[in-house]
């Protein structure tokens, strides 16, 4: 049974909009916010009059002064005065929660069409300030000093796979590399990313002065950077004749993990996992239906690690998809043809909004570059902390 059948009625991708991501040093967080609105809008081929609701997500968490910039939207036009207008906050996957939102809205008929907003300034804070912020995203290190900041808890998950699951992991070490490099060579035909260059594996893959080991055995390019950067969507129940074909949303799931550390299965993602099977159930699909997949690769061991919580393969065996080309742009099953965060960038607040237009892009056939032969449903996986908050949205074309 699908959204549409469950609650009678269609939620749909009708306009979208989208930055480019990087230190962008000439931009604020409200030039951000206005540009891919405004372009959303246009997109949609509405007037921002007919939006009835706004939710923009954006983490902050202390890497700006401006903590409440819910109202940013309304600077696109007089006609967006007095529209409800919410900032959405879930860590990493605020962008996504955002998209969500807007969606129960649309289900509970409070909306009929809503504007979904996902931005972050983060360049401008110094490395302590993000590293900082970013923590706080941790139950256990939250508040306290660290020389390897978020890296440093993927790393340790790395570190329980390795020790899990052994010679059945295959060399850990050249599989990551083996991903950033997939990664940063479909980022290469991303006009919006914030890294475009083809690094090879054999780079990847080695510690060197470039390329130097941040938290053992995650080193610069197992690591998604800093950036700045802004996407929008605008959701509909009906079709708004925009300059493109809207897409339709056919399920999505959400779960949430325990916080403590000692709470949870390190490897496991089980929250993760969970919110997969919530929305391939309310899609009415499986896997094997999807044609690709945008996932939440904050480090290439999350990217991995994903592979065994879609259950593309079994637990311990997400190397396999990796040698066997099965997630590669000519694979059975591509994953980040964006280049994911690794290369498109990681501005926190943007992120899962930015996954919904690309995959929109794609399944509306104005992906570029990037575009892949005629792809009709995909995934959004997006996560906040350590496998913590997740959300899953299933996408097809109409």
């Amino acid at each position: 049974m699908s959204l549409q059948e469950q609650f009678g009625k269609d939620v749909l991708l009708t306009g979208w909009g989208h930055s480019r991501f990087g230190k962008l040093a000439e931009e604020t967080l409200e030039s951000l916010i206005v540009q891919v609105a405004t372009e959303a809008i246009g997109n949609a081929g509405i007037e921002p009059g007919q939006i009835d609701e706004i939710y923009v997500g954006q983490f902050n968490s202390g890497m700006m002064p401006l903590a409440f910039p819910s109202s940013l939207a309304l600077q696109v036009s007089p006609d967006l005065a007095n529209v409800p207008s919410t900032r959405v906050e879930n860590a990493c996957a605020s962008g996504s929660a955002a998209f969500q939102q807007g969606t129960k809205s649309l289900l509970a008929g409070t909306a009929r069409t809503v504007l979904v907003i996902g931005a972050e300034k983060m360049t401008h804070a110094g490395a302590d300030v993000v590293g900082a912020a970013l923590l706080g995203a941790d139950y256990d290190m939250a508040g306290k000093p660290s020389t390897t900041g978020f890296t440093g808890l993927f790393a340790e998950v790395a570190k329980h796979y390795e020790k899990r699951y052994g010679a059945r992991a295959g060399n850990l070490s050249d599989v990551l590399g083996t991903i950033a490099a997939k990664n940063h060579r479909n980022g290469v035909d991303n006009p919006y990313a914030q890294l475009r260059k083809d690094l090879g594996e054999e780079f990847c893959q080695t510690v060197s002065d470039k390329n130097p080991m941040v938290a053992d055995p995650l080193r610069r390019t197992d690591c998604s950077p800093v950036s700045d950067g802004a996407a929008a969507v605008v959701l509909s129940v009906a079709p708004t004749g925009g300059a493109t074909a809207p897409v339709r949303l056919a399920g999505f799931g959400q779960a949430n993990d325990f916080f403590p550390t000692d709470r949870r299965d390190p490897t496991a993602f089980a929250a993760t996992r969970a919110s997969w099977q919530r929305a391939l159930g309310m899609a009415g699909i499986g896997l094997e239906d999807l044609d690709f997949a945008e996932v939440h690769d904050c480090f290439t061991i999350a990217e991995l690690l994903m592979y065994e919580a879609m259950g593309l393969t079994e637990p311990g065996q997400g190397a396999r998809a990796v040698k066997e080309g099965w997630v590669f742009k000519d694979g059975k099953l591509p994953i980040n043809v964006s280049g994911g965060l690794k290369a498109k960038g990681h501005p926190v607040g943007a992120t899962g909004v930015s996954q919904h237009v690309i995959t929109a892009m794609q399944l509306t056939g104005t992906a570029g570059d990037m575009q892949l032969a005629s792809p009709r449903r995909a995934a959004v996986q997006n996560m906040g902390g350590v496998g913590i908050a997740n959300y899953v949205s299933v996408l097809e074309a109409v």
